[in-house]
């Protein structure tokens, strides 16, 4: 079943004038695009920088509004333009990690409080304290830190706290943006084991957004190749990187480093 479908969606920005005499202009960001996702599928968007990747994932999210185009979620429509208390089933059905752990936690909270605020603002029923002990321990950290404030984690750490608030309320959808880039090689393997685990254990549906192919090779069944606000290419994980079509795609992977004896993707 197509859990996200997009349809024509496009985003362009204003361009701000450098003079007086120079005509306003528009930049694309995303050139009109159609996107589905199944459920239960673990889909890689993979691009250089500027490529269109997060102007995709925000769209997608309702976080930012499109100049053309749909999204719906389970057959609903997302209206980035409607007000937030509107889109609440939509925020309960996603969870978003970023890429820096260390600005996406309020530093004045605890990883308790952290972790415990998407229930109290979606309202969703139940003993919070306990869903907070028990989904802590879910990504590998004991349930006594969540006492404990930002500062007095280790980088892993607080990418595990930054994921237990994004699964707290139990999303059908998990939406990682450059969730492991910003950690040394040794904590990222921790992270993409357990990301795999949860995969495993929930019905999640992944979105990854990553410029390291190595990461999206072990999570993803699915790849789309983002240039310049456009798809060039999409298909299986193993189709795509093993026996790419557009030659963009095959530059992408010429410019992984290969350590002599090792294989590639």
């Amino acid at each position: 079943m197509t859990l996200i479908e997009a349809r024509g969606l496009g985003r362009e920005f204003f361009v701000p004038k450098r003079s007086t005499f120079e005509r306003s202009r528009t930049q694309t960001a995303l050139a009109p695009t159609d996107l589905d996702i199944v459920e239960g599928s673990s889909v890689g968007i993979i691009g250089e920088s500027g490529s269109g990747k997060s102007t995709l994932v925000r769209l997608l999210l309702g976080l930012d509004r499109p100049t053309t185009g749909t999204v719906t979620v389970d057959g609903r429509p997302v209206d980035a333009a409607a007000s937030a208390r509107s889109l609440h089933w939509l925020r309960r059905e996603t969870g978003l990690v970023f890429q820096d752990p260390y600005a996406s936690l309020d530093p004045r909270m605890t990883a308790g409080q952290i972790v415990r605020e998407p229930l109290w603002a979606l309202g969703i029923p139940g003993d919070h304290r306990e869903r907070v002990r028990e989904v802590l321990a879910q990504v590998g950290l004991e349930p006594e830190m969540g006492d404990r404030y930002p500062h007095e984690f280790s980088g892993g750490q607080r990418q595990r706290v930054a994921l237990a608030r994004a699964i707290v309320h139990r999303p059908r959808i998990l939406v990682g943006d450059e969730p492991l880039s910003a950690l040394d090689v040794t904590v990222r393997a921790q992270i993409l084991d357990l990301l795999i685990e949860l995969r495993r254990s929930t019905d999640l549906t992944l979105v990854l957004v990553s410029h390291d192919i190595g990461v999206v090779q072990n999570l993803c069944d699915t790849v789309v190749v983002m240039k310049d606000g456009r798809i060039v290419e999409r298909g299986t994980t193993a189709d795509v990187l093993l026996h790419p079509t557009h030659e963009y795609t095959k530059a992408l992977l010429a410019a992984i480093p290969v350590i002599p004896g090792a294989s590639g993707p």
